[in-house]
């Protein structure tokens, strides 16, 4: 009797779920179309955080270092998005200056740039995901560093366009 190989599904779709929608609620937000609010928060804790950590972590299982690194590397920062908003709100933590969450954002841009560069071998929209949220870290770190509430908005709209190119390609790898 021979041993039939494991076939484990693709976790993929996701943490590009996970990722995408959470990226569309929290810049619908940045846009000014609506406040921040529990269900952008608890969205970013469970399904961009949680979520997207262990798609990462099946990645790993499946031998998908991208997918391992981009996947719990997001749905580390949607936890520690979440922890800077609620923290310093309840008292535990004083809020970060403008400056220093710049540094945040600027350092998810630097990373997220070099997870852009690694797309390049991969599909088009994967790149255009990647390209998207290199720019939206880039316009958000620019209005912290700024003050200037343009780049936040601007960087909504570019940020809802990143989001739903992420659900795009999950919805096109879940379809297949």
């Amino acid at each position: 009797m021979t041993d039939k190989p494991h076939s484990y599904a693709n976790p993929g779709p996701l943490g590009l779920m996970g990722f995408g929608m959470t990226t569309v609620l929290l810049n619908l937000h940045n846009a000014g179309l609506v406040s921040i609010g529990s269900a952008i928060l608890a969205m970013g804790l469970v399904f961009g955080g949680a979520a997207q950590i262990f798609a990462g972590l099946l990645e790993f299982v499946n031998g998908n270092t991208f997918g391992l690194t981009a996947f719990t590397s997001y749905g580390a920062f949607w936890i520690s998005f979440v922890l800077l908003i609620v923290l310093p709100h309840f008292g535990v933590i004083p809020a970060s200056s403008p400056a220093l969450i710049g540094s945040y954002l600027t350092i998810w841009g630097i990373f997220t740039a070099i997870l852009f560069v690694a797309t390049l071998k991969a599909s088009k929209e994967l790149q255009v995901v990647f390209g998207t949220l290199v720019a939206l870290f880039l316009l958000l770190a620019a209005g912290e560093f700024t003050g200037q509430s343009i780049f936040t908005t601007i960087a909504g709209y570019e940020g809802i366009v990143c989001g739903f190119s992420a659900i795009y390609l999950a919805a096109k790898e879940l379809l297949q």
